[in-house]
Parts: C-alpha cells; sequence; structure tokens
C-alpha cells in the first residue's frame, strides 16, 4: 500500500500552475491513499482535492476549516475557504473530523481528519493533521498532538491493520511534539506509539520536507527541516502495516513549477 502525505500550500502562489503540478507528481507516485494539508474550496463549488481525486480515479473525503479569516485575510480573497482531505482508492466507510485546540490568537481553524477506508482484507484506519505553525507555537502543537494521539486511539478499533497518521506537524523529529506520538515521552494509557517511518529512509537520502532550495519559501525562515511525517502503528498479523520503504518526493520543478513549498513524503506499506 502506498501512502502519501502533502502540504499543498493552500492557494499562495500560481496556485492554477501549481495544480498542474500537484497532479502530475501524484499521478506518478500512483498512490493508494494520500492525506492532504493546505487544501482550497471555492465558494463556486470547486474543491482541489475532489478535482484531484476524479483526475487520479481516487475517492475523496473532505474537511473544511470552521475558522478560514486569517487564511483568506492573507491572499486577500474571503470566497476561497481551506481544509484537510483524504484520497483514497477504497471508498471511505466511516469518517470523523477534530479541530485540534489552540488559544484564541492562535487559533486558525487547524483539523485532523480520520477516514476508515474499505481496503480488501482489512479496513485501514487513516489520519491527516495540519498543526500550528511557528516557532513560538510548540506548546500548543504539543496539546495538538496529545489530541490527536486520542482521536487516534478513539479509531483505531475494530481491524488488525495499525493506524496510518499523517500530516504537517510544523516540528522536527526531536520535539516535545513528535516525542509524544512517537512514544519517546511517557506513554499514556490507551495510546500506543507510533513509528516514524523515515526510520526505513535510505540514509543518505535527503529528507527536509522545507527545503531552502524551494523559492517559495520566504528569506530569513528556517528551512532544511522535516516536518511532514507518516507514522504508523505496530504492525498486525504476518506483519500487516510493515514499512518497506520511505521517501521524498515533489521536491523539484515540474515543467518549471515547483508544486507546493512543502516536499511530499511517501512509504511503502506491506498490504493486505
Amino acid at each position: 500500500m502506498r501512502v502519501v502525505t502533502w502540504n499543498l500550500w493552500w492557494r499562495f502562489g500560481p496556485w492554477a500552475d501549481r495544480q498542474k503540478a500537484i497532479l502530475a507528481v501524484l499521478a506518478e507516485l500512483e498512490p493508494d491513499v494520500v492525506g492532504l494539508q493546505e487544501v482550497w474550496a471555492a465558494d463556486d463549488g470547486a474543491n482541489l482535492a475532489e478535482w484531484l481525486a476524479g483526475e487520479l480515479g481516487l475517492h475523496c473525503a473532505w474537511a473544511a476549516s470552521e475558522a478560514p479569516e486569517r487564511w483568506q485575510w492573507r491572499i486577500g480573497d474571503d470566497t476561497v475557504g481551506i481544509g484537510t482531505a483524504v484520497l483514497s482508492r477504497w471508498p471511505v466507510v466511516e469518517r470523523a473530523v477534530l479541530r485540534l485546540p489552540a488559544p484564541e490568537e492562535l487559533d486558525d481553524g487547524r483539523l485532523a481528519l480520520y477516514a476508515r477506508l474499505d481496503a480488501p482484507g482489512h479496513p485501514v484506519p487513516f489520519f491527516t493533521a495540519h498543526l500550528n505553525s511557528g516557532g513560538h507555537a510548540s506548546a500548543v502543537r504539543r496539546e495538538q498532538a496529545a489530541a490527536l494521539a486520542e482521536f487516534v486511539a478513539g479509531h483505531r478499533h475494530g481491524t488488525a491493520f495499525p493506524p496510518v497518521v499523517t500530516g504537517d506537524f510544523n516540528a522536527t523529529p526531536d520535539s516535545a511534539e513528535l516525542r509524544l506520538l512517537t512514544g519517546a515521552e511517557p506513554a499514556v494509557p490507551g495510546r500506543a506509539a507510533l513509528l516514524d517511518v523515515w526510520e526505513y529512509a535510505d540514509p543518505s537520502a535527503p529528507s527536509a520536507t522545507w527545503n531552502g532550495a524551494n523559492p517559495y519559501i520566504p528569506g530569513g525562515r528556517v528551512a532544511g527541516a522535516r516536518i511532514d511525517y507518516v507514522l504508523v502503528g505496530p504492525p498486525g498479523p504476518g506483519g500487516l502495516g510493515r514499512v518497506r520503504a520511505a521517501r521524498r518526493a515533489g521536491d523539484g520543478p515540474v515543467d518549471g513549477v515547483w508544486p507546493s513549498d512543502h516536499a511530499a513524503v511517501v512509504v511503502d506499506l506491506a498490504g493486505n
């Protein structure tokens, strides 16, 4: 099973050209399931996730942010919403949305989305999330990571396939946020530790998903960090959900256009 996570940089920059580049990358990857963050949807009914799903022949689950105003202010357009989405080769038979906790001054409507995928053999409990950004928001992200861990624990039942958690966590692997999710911090009852799949990547391969080589990253910001993740629970019977490989994608221009300000993460898991 091929899993991709990707932050699509909402409606920023040359978004119409980027849309084509995003599609080209995903079409080449041929994923089974994709977790998407910063996905735009317009008041006229156009929705980037739904368009991608249609072009790729995938199912789509979409969750709109309830607080898009701060995003809209940045581009001067209140007719465009933002949200989180899952694209899947298999039907989505169950879904739930969690609005991640944040103080009012930092709350811009970040979400976690759960989709249970009707994969052959064993349903897949799949999650994607977008945590707050900024070095000042580490404590907020830790609270969001704790809420995400509880959300995963509440929806991982009824299948031997381990939970698959994807997203832009805006935090480095050694951060308290990630340590909570991967179990490096003291375990909390009911929350199984998740494995960072990058442990299975080629050690010599570039790992940064937020990279200064990308022209969309403004000068003066910290670059060269891995902040986008695929995390999986312990393998099921017979190695179900075991990590086979992990790498980046979408980390260069397509016909002269960079698809996003983030690179994607691609992982292959042992399927049903």
